[in-house]
C-alpha cells in the first residue's frame, strides 16, 4: 500500500557500505534502517539527496536503470559486487526539473550518472526489494545552506503525494573522529543543538530557519563538519518541509562509528 502525503526524512548512512558488510561502529545504524521501512507509509517514487554528489547545477539523475557507483574505497571485494537495481523515474526527474525551472532554479537532468552509495547503501536496509522508482539529486557546489533550503521549498510545491524524501548524510562527519577512541563531547553538544532545532515547536519557523543558515556559529559545529556536504541534504529536507511541517520528529539519536548522529522525520 502507498501513501497520499510527502514523507521527508534525514538520516546518517553510515561509513562506506559498512552498515550492509555489519561493520563495527553501525551496531545502532543497521538495525534501525532496517526497521524504517516498517515506521514509513512504502511511496510510489523516492527522491534521493545524497552528500555524496555535488554539482555546478542542481542535478537529477534521469536514466531508466542507473548503475551502481562504487565511490569509498579500500574494502572487501564484496563492497563492489552489491547491487541495488532499483528503477529510475524519468517522469519524476523531468517533473522536478520543470518546477524547478519554474521557480527560477538552475537544474538539469543526467540520463547517465549512477547511483552512489549514499542512496544504495541505506535504501537496501530500507526497501530491500529495490521495487520503488528512484530519482536522486546532487547538492550545489559552495553548499550554501540558504541556498539549499530554498531549492527544497521550490521542491516542497511540486512533489507529488506519495513521495519520500530521502537526505542521506551525517549529522557528525569529521573523518579524523571517528572511533572508539575519539572523543565524544563535540558530537554531543552540537547533536544536543541540532536536535533541539529541529524538533522544538517552540522555535518559530523564522527560527529554525535562521539556525540552520547560520549553523556554523552552533556549539562545535566546525569540529563536526570541517566540510558541511553531509549536514546540507538536511537543509533541502527542511526546505522540504517547511511550510507545512517545520518541526521534525527525532526518529534516531544515537551513536555511529562511536560519535553522536541523529535522524529526523517531517511529515504531516
Amino acid at each position: 500500500m502507498t501513501d497520499s502525503k510527502i514523507q521527508v526524512v534525514y538520516i546518517p548512512h553510515g561509513g562506506g557500505p559498512m552498515p550492509i558488510l555489519g561493520g563495527g561502529g553501525h551496531q545502532h545504524l543497521t538495525p534501525f534502517l532496517k526497521g524504517l521501512g516498517n515506521k514509513l507509509k512504502k511511496p510510489d517514487r523516492i527522491l534521493v539527496v545524497s552528500a555524496h554528489w555535488e554539482e555546478s547545477t542542481v542535478t537529477l539523475t534521469s536514466g531508466a536503470q542507473p548503475e551502481m557507483i562504487y565511490d569509498y574505497y579500500g574494502f572487501p571485494d564484496e563492497a563492489y559486487k552489491l547491487k541495488y537495481p532499483a528503477p529510475g523515474d524519468q517522469k519524476f526527474a523531468q517533473k522536478i526539473f520543470e518546477g524547478l525551472k519554474k521557480d527560477k532554479k538552475d537544474c538539469k537532468l543526467d540520463p547517465n550518472r549512477g547511483f552512489d552509495h549514499g542512496m544504495y547503501i541505506p535504501l537496501m536496509l530500507i526497501y530491500p526489494s529495490a521495487d520503488i522508482p528512484v530519482v536522486q539529486m546532487s547538492l550545489k557546489k559552495g553548499l550554501d545552506p540558504s541556498e539549499h533550503i530554498e531549492i527544497g521549498k521550490a521542491l516542497g510545491k511540486n512533489l507529488e503525494p506519495g513521495t519520500l524524501v530521502l537526505g542521506s548524510g551525517m549529522s557528525f562527519h569529521n573523518m579524523r573522529s571517528f572511533g572508539p577512541n575519539s572523543s565524544t563531547k563535540e558530537s554531543l553538544i552540537f547533536d544536543e543543538w541540532l536536535a533541539k532545532t529541529c524538533t522544538d515547536s517552540s522555535i518559530s519557523p523564522m527560527g529554525v530557519e535562521k539556525s540552520l543558515i547560520s549553523w556554523e556559529k552552533a556549539p562545535a559545529a566546525r569540529y563536526c563538519h570541517p566540510r558541511e556536504e553531509h549536514l546540507i541534504p538536511l537543509h533541502v529536507c527542511y526546505g522540504i518541509a517547511a511550510e507545512q511541517f517545520p518541526h521534525g520528529d527525532l526518529i534516531f539519536n544515537d551513536t555511529v562509528l562511536g560519535q553522536k548522529c541523529l535522524g529526523i522525520l517531517w511529515s504531516s
